[in-house]
Formats: C-alpha cells, structure tokens, sequence
C-alpha cells in the first residue's frame, strides 16, 4: 500500500538561495522562490534537505536534480539511491566517463563502478 496521499506535499527548492518549501503540486501557477523570485525546481516527497551551510551536499544535490533525477516515490520503496556529498557525485562522473555511461544512469547508483546489466 503507498503511503503518499494526495494531500501531502512535495519538497520544492531553490538552488541558488540553498532553500526548500513544501508546496501543493496540483496548484496551477508556477511556485517561485519568495526570496528571490527563480522557479524553484520539484524535487520531490523523499528528500532529506540538507542544512544551508553544507556547501557539499548541496552541490550533490544541485547535481543530482540538473542531471534530471528527483526524490519521487510513492512511499513503497524509497526513490532509490541519490548521492549525498560533492566527492560521492565527482566519483561517479568519473566512472560515468571511463564506462561511457549517462551521468544520469551512474547518479543512481550505488556502485557507479559496477558493469550495466541491460
């Protein structure tokens, strides 16, 4: 059984001020940044914000979401592995390059040496 309900919402952030909000997703205008007016990107209900003083994670982060991944589920499984630290994000370019690779498919990984399987 999901444990997301329709009420509940997602995590909205802003990169460039390091914030997030919950807003309601079926909401029709857009949902800018009250700080500084940029389109705050959807990042979902299963992100665990980092503190804004975390430069690192939030560079991971930023990564993760610029590379079109997000922290969607439906609260069954989780949304998979997401790295957490800026050297978590540069190991996995580097193996995204050596085994040529998306760097999208290598961020969701939790071994991002480990030979694809399709």
């Amino acid at each position: 059984m999901c444990r997301y309900a329709i009420s509940y919402k997602p995590h909205f952030v802003c990169l460039a001020c390091r914030s997030s909000f919950k807003r309601n997703p079926l909401s029709p205008r857009a949902h800018p940044c009250p700080h500084c007016r940029a389109p705050m990107i959807d990042a979902g209900f299963d992100l665990a914000v980092p503190r804004r003083g975390d430069k690192g994670a939030w560079r991971a982060l930023e990564a993760t979401l610029r590379a079109g991944l997000t922290f969607h589920s439906c609260g069954c499984d989780g949304p998979g592995y997401r790295p957490r630290t800026a050297a978590e994000v540069r190991e996995r370019r580097r193996a995204a390059k050596r085994l040529g690779l998306p760097e999208r498919a290598t961020l969701k990984r939790y071994d991002p040496w480990e030979e694809p399987t399709w």
